[in-house]
């Protein structure tokens, strides 16, 4: 059972789980997807400095994937 995690806890995680080579991202993924209809919002907003890959491929790769599990991805200026 996934617990109920804030968006910005489930945020946390997947930048913690992208840093270790995607560690249970799915998990992760599945649990902010969960976040944000609690919250009510339509998108998650991710920082680029922050990810493994804060290039324009690596966030295209990273929307594309997130996406696929039903997750919308913005990011930060």
């Amino acid at each position: 059972m996934v617990s109920e995690k804030t968006v910005a806890e489930a945020t946390d995680q997947i930048y913690q789980s992208i840093n270790a080579d995607n560690l249970d991202i799915d998990t992760h993924i599945a649990a902010l997807k969960a976040a944000l209809a609690r919250e009510g919002k339509k998108e998650a907003v991710f920082d680029p400095s922050k990810l493994a890959h804060g290039n324009r491929s690596g966030r295209k790769l990273m929307q594309a994937y997130f996406r696929q599990r039903g997750v919308a991805v913005k990011f930060s200026a």
